[in-house]
């Protein structure tokens, strides 16, 4: 029996594309909206799943994002291109985009988009996964308005500027790691805040440059520390520089706020999206890797440690459980999608009501 709140993923999906659509948003380009943020949440990374729905909708109808908008080449060379947005939704343009870079990795062995005039774009990592359900490693990253504090600083210097790879495996599913340069991503402070919850000391520092547990503080009196204080640092101006400077999108402080700022307007956050080709540069990669997962899980652990994991294998399994079984959706993200369906004027508890054992109908990652 499931609990009030769990949504199947084939509905959950179905409510993303319909509240697109109801947006003014072609179906296809609607589905892939819908397509990342169902399988964000099936992955259990709630913050950047179909709970930002509602921000996005609002962006549509006020003209920030344009509903019918382009991504389109504005650049390119054999193994290289720039892509304008066009003030898409994020995902459209971003899936765009690692679609043209795995394109020029077949072609050149490596392939670099540099993306400008594009948006929020959800979780990274769901696009460096789609390289690797190609055969090819993938990277993907992104510049944000900052919200995090260089070492030493009182307040804001970069972006939480995401960075994520996917790397083929043939047994196991593909190596994944998708991180903020931030020791915490801020939508778990919201999240945080939202439910009532308390706070890491080491997540956020106030005016004063001293750490703090206030969640209620952030972002008007507090920021978020850089996770290993210089190193996250230094990985922040790395994306900084391919996803926003090299690419010729807004940066640090000229880029809006996707969710405090006038949603009528452009954000202008840039993005960069790698692929590099396997079988062009070296011998059966998959299969080293297999060997490189199995030499980890076999890897002594410590006591009370049941096994190692390697990065993104809680996720698959998360996502495995989904498609059994639906997702049960936390407090605030039920409540944020139910502030969606009034947006698009859907009926949320049509999409409840349907329940987890239906078939999937196919459903699986990838667009």
């Amino acid at each position: 029996m499931t609990v009030p709140g769990t949504i199947s993923l084939p509905q959950l999906r179905a409510f993303c594309l319909d509240a697109f659509e109801r947006a003014g948003m072609t179906r296809p380009d609607a589905d892939i909206g819908a397509q990342v943020l169902s399988t964000t949440d099936a992955w259990g990374v709630f913050t950047h799943g179909s709970k930002a729905m509602r921000g996005y909708l609002r962006r549509l109808q006020a003209g920030g994002l344009q509903a019918r908008g382009r991504p389109r080449i504005v650049a390119e060379g054999p193994a290289w291109a720039v892509v304008d947005g066009d003030s898409a939704l994020g995902m459209i343009t971003s899936a765009f985009a690692m679609t043209a870079a795995i394109d020029k990795a077949t072609q050149a062995g490596v392939g670099y988009i540099g993306v400008r005039n594009s948006s929020h774009f959800g979780a990274a990592g769901y696009y460096a996964c789609l390289a690797a359900r190609r055969g090819l490693i993938g990277l993907a990253m992104a510049n944000d308005i900052p919200s995090v504090a260089a070492p030493g600083s009182r307040s804001a210097v970069t972006g939480s500027n995401p960075l994520a790879y996917a790397v083929p495996a043939r047994r196991h599913q593909p190596l994944m790691l998708d991180m903020s340069v931030a020791t915490v991503a801020g939508g778990k402070v919201y999240a945080a805040r939202e439910r009532g919850e308390p706070i890491p000391g080491t997540w956020l520092i106030g005016e004063d440059g001293l750490p703090t547990d206030d969640a209620a503080s952030y972002p008007e009196h507090s920021v978020l520390t850089p996770a290993a204080a210089h190193k996250g640092f230094g990985l922040a101006l790395l994306i900084e520089s391919l996803a926003g400077c090299l690419s010729g999108a807004a940066t640090t402080w000229q880029i809006r706020s996707w969710l405090g700022d006038d949603p009528a307007l452009p954000t202008g956050h840039g993005a960069a999206f790698l692929a590099l080709d396997c079988a062009a540069i070296g011998d059966d990669l998959p299969g080293r890797i297999d060997g490189l997962i199995d030499e980890i899980h076999a890897a002594p652990t410590a006591a009370g440690v049941p096994r190692l994991v390697v990065p993104g294998e809680i996720e698959w399994e998360r996502f495995s459980v989904a498609q059994a079984s639906g997702i049960a959706l936390p407090s605030d993200v039920l409540a944020s999608l139910r502030q969606s369906a009034e947006i698009a004027r859907l009926d949320l508890d049509d999409y409840l009501a349907a329940g987890v054992n239906q078939a999937s109908g196919g459903l699986r990652f990838g667009i």
